[in-house]
């Protein structure tokens, strides 16, 4: 059995780690309350400007949204991975390099095995696993909270665009976490482009019926004009949605994470408390039987 200076130790340590856990609970639950605010105001109006698209996608000619919905032979793919800048979540983010890697190896092995795969990166922990396997990263990590914002993100989703339209990539797919609610986080992959045709069209079905009849619209300046606009905006605010829907599954894993953590510390310090008791009472109980003894050999 241990002796007692061993098992203070152990219980000192202990009860420090649940103090921290604890701690990490609580701020991963105020700023999943921040998040989950963000996320559930930006949803609404994703769905609304793709739903905008959907409507004017029935109205338009396919030569105009050729350029974002143009499926090509996939020689180059390019994932967008969004984890978190820090541990301690669970498997919020193995979670994720998992499916990554799973998509790799279903769909564009070939593409790997070619060094046709660039990752961009949002978050440290998606950085810190590609750079060290044998995949081409293309850019550097982009921290979430500390530098990320929505102007910061469009820009990253307009360099995507760009990078699409000049056919240096042929596919592009984001590989997240979806926020449902603090215990639950939904592993989600989409294809960002090229742009599905079945969804535009789907949007304006739904569209129509809820209208009742189709709508002919009068376009100010015109409809290319409109769509070069809208299209890329769409694909954007898709991106940025993803980031935050990303965040907010953070801290919700991140407070399930450490509330778990603060009750197995909890359950170890009872195991401690009761291995010291046991300890410490045969430690009497010893030394009172060398008394008696002592006692009995002197008489």
């Amino acid at each position: 059995m241990a002796n007692l200076k061993e098992v203070r130790v152990r219980i000192a340590s202990t009860s420090s780690t649940q103090q921290i856990t604890k701690a990490m609970k609580l701020v991963s639950a105020t700023k999943l309350r921040k998040a989950q605010g963000e996320i559930i105001q930006m949803r609404p109006y994703a769905k609304k400007i793709k739903a905008i698209l959907g409507s004017l996608g029935g109205n338009v000619s396919s030569d105009v949204l050729t350029p974002f919905i143009e499926k090509r032979a996939v020689n180059k793919v390019t994932f967008v991975v969004v984890t978190s800048d820090r541990g301690l979540c669970g498997g919020f983010n193995a979670n994720v390099a998992k499916l990554t890697v799973s998509l790799l190896k279903e769909k564009y092995q070939a593409q790997a095995d070619a060094g046709k795969v660039n990752f961009i990166c949002f978050g440290k922990k998606g950085f810190e696993f590609f750079s060290k396997s044998k995949y081409n990263t293309s850019v550097d990590a982009v921290i979430l909270h500390q530098k990320l914002s929505a102007e910061s993100t469009f820009e990253i989703g307009a360099d995507i665009i760009h990078s699409f339209l000049k056919k240096e990539t042929d596919e592009v797919v984001i590989v997240y976490n979806q926020f449902k609610n603090a215990a639950t986080q939904i592993l989600t992959a989409e294809t960002m482009l090229p742009v599905d045709v079945k969804e535009i069209q789907a949007h304006n079905v739904e569209v129509t019926k809820s209208a009742g009849s189709k709508k002919d619209y009068i376009f100010e300046p015109d409809m290319n004009g409109i769509l070069t606009t809208l299209i890329p905006m769409t694909l954007k605010t898709q991106l940025y949605k993803s980031v935050l829907d990303s965040q907010a599954a953070e801290h919700g894993a991140r407070m399930v994470a450490m509330d778990k953590a603060t009750d197995n510390a909890g359950e170890l310090l009872k195991s401690l408390r009761l291995q010291y008791n046991q300890a410490r009472q045969a430690a009497i109980t010893r030394e009172i039987s060398e008394i008696v003894g002592g006692a009995a050999a002197l008489a």
